[in-house]
């Protein structure tokens, strides 16, 4: 038995999609990364009871930092992305939250921009909060360890590919590390939308990106491009198709960074039938109703779609770009800077 929800949402169910293919579908992935990083401050002395977390966010850390700050006894203020709606606003007010909110905006890129200014703000004005940094401290990897442990456990860590968002690279990249340790082989296959900076996408502008929270219009201080093997850049309409597919053939309601990500998934099972592959899931689909979901009639089969394969980042396009990353570093505009990087 739990002694708290954060327990619960912390572990992903484990949904065998087919013989080589495994879903780890959570319902909000980033409760695992806030919990073991607010638990690791506390235990530090960082951070202690009734001290004030901060930190912006587009929807799913908030929710999952309101949820370690009621666990643990702290206060939570969240700087809101637009993209933020009425349903996770209420949420995290009950829950003991403040929520502000950025004025609406056209441009997630200004929006995430704006938000990250604001925290810088708000941390001169208030010198006993701290920042949690979900953008530039890899101690938000801690948490991923117990979900390599779940992976290895039912499927171990032979010819193995990880498929999911980059985001902040906490979860792709820490469970691709933590995964290594016992299975060198293991592949990591990282998802971005356009107009993402992380790995070098920002100069192909996607009109109606929503994917939040896998992509940046900053550089990252915790993505760790050296641990990627390839990368899929999907724009809308491609991520919706894979949504739709992964819901009509497995009955798997999702964001749409999964279905993203099982796009990729499909592609890269075509390449390499031998490997097995899982796929992550970080949260359900409810907030892409209206502007994702509705539109399945008239969305493409992914059957019908193909990635570009490019060698150089300027040849990516719409709708799907393919490249083998090999590990590489960070493209000049996503290399993160010395006061990015914290120790965790």
């Amino acid at each position: 038995m739990d002694e708290h929800i954060t327990d619960t949402l912390s572990r992903p169910a484990v949904v065998r999609l087919d013989s080589n293919t495994t879903c780890l579908r959570f319902e909000t992935m980033k409760v695992a990364s806030a919990l073991a990083a607010v638990k690791h401050l506390l235990e530090r002395g960082t951070i202690a009871p009734g001290d004030t977390l901060v930190d912006s966010s587009s929807g799913l850390y908030a929710h999952a930092l309101a949820l370690a700050c009621h666990r643990y006894g702290l206060k939570c203020h969240i700087v809101a992305s637009t993209t933020v709606d009425a349903t996770l606003r209420a949420q995290l007010e009950i829950l003991g939250a403040t929520v502000e909110p950025m004025p609406a905006t056209a441009s997630l890129k200004l929006d995430q921009n704006r938000r990250v200014a604001r925290v810088q703000e708000i941390l001169r004005d208030n010198s006993r909060h701290h920042w949690m940094r979900q953008y530039h401290d890899d101690i938000h990897y801690l948490g991923y360890r117990s979900i390599a442990e779940l992976v290895r456990h039912h499927v171990g860590a032979d010819r193995l590919t990880v498929v999911g968002g980059v985001g902040t690279g906490a979860s792709t990249g820490a469970l691709a590390s933590y995964l290594r340790e016992t299975g060198p082989d293991v592949r990591l296959v990282g998802v971005q939308p356009f107009d993402s900076v992380t790995f070098g996408s920002e100069h192909v502008h996607d009109p109606e990106i929503i994917i939040a929270g896998i992509g940046s219009s900053i550089p990252f201080g915790n993505v760790d491009h050296t641990l990627y093997d390839t990368l899929h850049w999907t724009g809308f309409d491609a991520a919706l198709a894979g949504s739709i597919a992964l819901l009509r053939e497995h009955a798997v309601f999702a964001g749409l960074s999964a279905g993203a990500a099982y796009l990729a998934t499909r592609w890269e099972q075509g390449l390499d039938p031998q490997r097995h592959v899982v796929l992550l899931a970080p949260d359900t689909g409810h907030r892409y109703i209206d502007a994702a979901y509705s539109r399945h009639a008239q969305a493409p089969a992914m059957t019908e779609l193909r990635p570009r394969q490019i060698t150089e980042l300027q040849d990516m396009q719409l709708p799907w770009s393919r490249m083998d990353w090999n590990r590489a570093s960070a493209p000049p505009a996503a290399a993160p800077t010395d006061a990015m990087r914290v120790a965790s």
